[in-house]
């Protein structure tokens, strides 16, 4: 039994190996276990979370937003909102932090071979979504057509920058990326307009096409909409929930919606399932 199955509770030490300043308020830290052999040992699977946490100041919740597939790392993006991101926030490279996990569910990514992936994100939601592009195109093969098509409020919203350059090069990714109206500058060269309005115009067919939508939850309320309008089927469409997630394994209670815990039975989730769940979530 490895020390993921015995203990939920005791942080593994990790050190910041690298800070990116990805937009305002908003960093990414590349972690490093202290422990190598430690680090060897853990695995995880796109979609899943951890509880990050900056001693004295408590722990939060992140995806983990880096791929399986890259190998000695994970890598987190959190925006300063609160005691402990204040706390993250003010670390340097070569600090320690605690990390608990991987908790939750995945995304079925080995139930995609052979479609298309479409993924639509806006603002800060992208992170999550970062995990399973970069999984998916770590293995390309096993896919058809990818499209991404991400949007922020202002271009120094949008995350990734350098990323998104590299998935703009790549011929065998389409990527869309737009700001809302007034959130442009002059040399803005992608579209301008809300989410939901720009993937009416740019999405593929929705024959054979997983969707997985991240983002905040005024863009995915008008989102789904689209999508269904476009023909996508609901048990095709992915999302991800972070509802007020503490304990991340289902003891406090925080983020129950009806019967459903959502450190347990998801982040992962698709539409289909969410249709089932209280209307005011």
């Amino acid at each position: 039994m490895d020390r993921q199955e015995y203990s939920l509770y005791l942080p593994y030490r990790m050190i910041i190996e690298k800070i990116t300043n990805e937009a305002p308020g908003v960093k990414t830290f590349r972690l490093k276990f202290k422990d190598e052999q430690e680090g060897e040992e853990f695995h995880f699977k796109a979609g899943q979370f951890g509880e990050y946490s900056s001693f004295g100041d408590g722990e939060s919740t992140f995806c983990i937003a880096s791929s399986p597939t890259r190998k000695g790392y994970i890598e987190c993006t959190f925006r300063e909102a609160g005691r402990v991101t204040m706390g993250l926030s003010r670390l340097e490279e070569g600090s320690t932090i605690g990390f608990r996990g991987p908790f939750g569910n995945t995304f079925p990514i080995d139930e995609w071979k052979g479609k298309n992936l479409l993924f639509v994100a806006g603002g800060i939601a992208l992170p999550p979504m970062r995990c399973v592009i970069w999984n998916a195109l770590d293995l390309r093969e096993n896919f058809n057509d990818i499209t991404i098509v991400y949007g922020a409020k202002s271009v120094g919203d949008l995350v990734y920058k350098e990323e998104l350059k590299e998935w703009d090069n790549r011929p065998d990714v389409r990527l869309i990326t737009t700001v809302d109206p007034g959130g442009e500058t002059p040399d803005w060269k992608g579209q301008v307009g809300f989410v939901p309005s720009v993937l009416e115009e740019v999405a593929p067919d929705s024959t054979n096409t997983i969707v997985v939508v991240c983002g905040p939850p005024v863009m995915i309320k008008f989102t789904f909409p689209v999508l269904e309008k476009l023909g996508f089927r609901d048990e095709n469409i992915y999302t991800t929930l972070e509802n007020r997630m503490k304990c991340g394994v289902g003891k406090c209670g925080r983020c129950n919606v009806g019967k459903l815990y959502v450190c347990k039975d998801g982040p992962v989730f698709t539409k289909a399932q969410l249709n089932d769940i209280p209307p005011e979530y």
